[in-house]
């Protein structure tokens, strides 16, 4: 009879739209990079049955009124609501997190208590890079970057803001969730994923 080792590491990525493969390559990296003493899956999710003993969730980049209709087109909504696991959220991810959003076309899940501006720093067009300070995260700045990215106006109680510009929050803790307006997938700089990963504790 063949004998498998459990998996310790179990993360989902919706794939759903956006930029899915990127972000399974960065937590496949992150893994790697904090040691093989433990074994892991990173894959796609699609049906409410694919979270299915995951510990960790992401929420790519992409068009946060899209991603939310087919949230909501998959029954999708209230398996992610109620996850127990951490969500790692970015750019259009973070839209979704929020409680309050300036368009009423998404379908916030409403995890983390902020109101965010879908498109602070304008079109596609507008696009840039910036390296910002990140609180608590050892390493010197982190190199982001923010395409078409939204930002938080406001965090309520308990949300932690990792980082900030001029135009609003652009990093923000709550609990085990992660919420960024910018895009960590795209840099090769693993940090936050690990420091997700990390406050997640299901590491050996």
């Amino acid at each position: 009879m063949r004998c498998y080792k459990p998996v310790d590491v179990k993360i989902g990525v919706l794939a759903l739209q956006g930029n899915v493969s990127e972000h399974i390559e960065a937590f496949l990296l992150a893994l790697n990079r904090m040691g093989q003493g433990y074994s892991s899956e990173v894959f796609e999710i699609r049906h409410p049955a694919d979270l299915s003993g995951c510990n960790a969730l992401a929420i790519p980049g992409g068009e946060s009124t899209t991603i939310s209709r087919l949230i909501d087109k998959n029954y999708m909504y209230e398996p992610i609501r109620s996850f127990s696991g951490g969500i790692f959220a970015t750019c259009a991810g973070m839209v979704l997190m929020a409680t309050r959003v300036d368009d009423t076309r998404v379908h916030t899940l409403d995890l983390i208590d902020m109101t965010v501006d879908r498109n602070a720093f304008g079109r596609q067009r507008e696009s840039f890079e910036a390296d910002l300070p990140i609180k608590g995260l050892d390493g010197g700045p982190f190199h982001a970057i923010f395409i078409r990215a939204p930002v938080a106006t406001c965090a309520g109680a308990g949300v932690s803001v990792l980082s900030r510009m001029d135009q609003g929050i652009v990093a923000v803790e709550y609990g085990n969730h992660m919420a960024l307006s910018f895009h960590p997938e795209l840099v090769g700089d693993t940090r936050l994923h690990e420091r997700f990963l990390k406050n997640l504790r299901i590491l050996p």
